[in-house]
């Protein structure tokens, strides 16, 4: 394994240490270095921040996709309460006219407390955004819930046409997933998969197989017509897919992530494909923020740039340490 990868699995190993992050939140100098870490791909701590960013990409010309971060809720009240959020999120996005979809993780909101009380709070949302004619997007999660999830997503087709799944093209059981859920209404979102796997379900990141399941997958679905977001800022596979996307078509779109490369969706919007951006808010940073890291990890490097930075201001006086404390989380 060289160095670079030990980086990004040692990234990936911290995203998953609870104790690492209570210690990190707890900690006012470490959590205000922490927030200016995150705050790179992270669209804000509230709402009204997070719809805020997604309307300066309404302005630009892409859509917006936004998910209150949080996962893995194992208490069924504080499940129902997150659905509340996501609610509420739904509507003032509807009220300010947002162009964005509302994207969650079924998990958040009690699906590994009971599956059916996470299907119950999915369906309250799917209602929710069906009125405000908005898209509802399920995120993916580990392999160990693929089944879960898709079995959540299958239930809420039975009833809505407007609710989308997300795929990993990392999984060796996408290829068999994948005809099915053509089968269903809603989105299909493809992505590669940042999630610690063993190969014994998931090809190896930058693998040859791995992309090779991605261009697959991709051209299965912008061929078919289905509706589909190609998720990733990968050149190479977005420029070997170009021959089968048809501009106008409506029936796909690039998305990449808030935070990474915003130059290659600008280009991609330049040449005619429909864009969107994933945005995310909340308190709840930490894995979603150390893989953003993990998956490139010369992103650390970026990390130690914004973390000095705030160290400076951290050490300058009395009034810079002000200026971090109000940009905690």
């Amino acid at each position: 394994m060289t160095l670079m990868e030990q980086a990004a699995e040692t990234m990936r190993a911290l995203a998953l240490d609870e104790e690492l992050k209570d210690r990190v939140a707890a900690d006012p100098a470490l959590r205000g270095l922490a927030w200016r870490v995150a705050e790179r791909y992270v669209g804000g701590r509230t709402i009204d921040e997070a719809l805020g960013r997604a309307a300066l990409l309404n302005a630009e010309g892409s859509a917006a996709t936004i998910d209150y971060m949080g996962e893995s809720c194992r208490d069924a009240a504080l499940a129902t309460a997150e659905t509340e959020v996501f609610l509420d999120l739904s509507r003032q996005a509807a009220a300010r006219a947002v162009n964005c979809s509302v994207s969650l993780d079924l998990s958040h909101i009690g699906s590994v407390v009971d599956r059916e009380l996470g299907l119950a709070n999915a369906t309250r949302l799917a209602e929710a955004t069906a009125a405000a004619g908005q898209e509802m997007m399920i995120s993916m999660e580990g392999s160990d819930r693929t089944d879960l999830v898709l079995w959540t997503h299958e239930r809420l087709c039975e009833r809505f046409d407007h609710v989308g799944v997300t795929i990993q093209a990392r999984l060796h059981r996408t290829a068999e997933d994948l005809p099915r859920l053509l089968q269903r209404p809603g989105r299909i979102r493809l992505v590669k998969g940042s999630y610690l796997e063993p190969e014994s379900v998931a090809y190896p990141r930058g693998s040859r197989e791995l992309r090779a399941a991605f261009l697959t997958c991709a051209t299965r679905l912008l061929d078919d017509g289905h509706l589909c977001s190609i998720a990733t800022h990968d050149p190479d596979l977005l420029t070997a897919l170009q021959p089968h996307m048809r501009p106008g078509s409506g029936a796909y779109e690039v998305e990449t992530l808030l935070g990474l490369d915003a130059g290659r969706l600008a280009a991609m919007r330049d040449r005619g494909h429909p864009t969107r951006q994933y945005i995310v808010f909340g308190t709840q940073w930490w894995l979603y923020v150390c893989n953003r890291i993990a998956e490139d990890p010369l992103r650390l490097l970026q990390a130690l740039i914004d973390a000095t930075r705030a160290g400076s201001e951290l050490t300058s006086g009395g009034l810079a340490c002000g200026a971090v404390t109000t940009a905690e989380p």
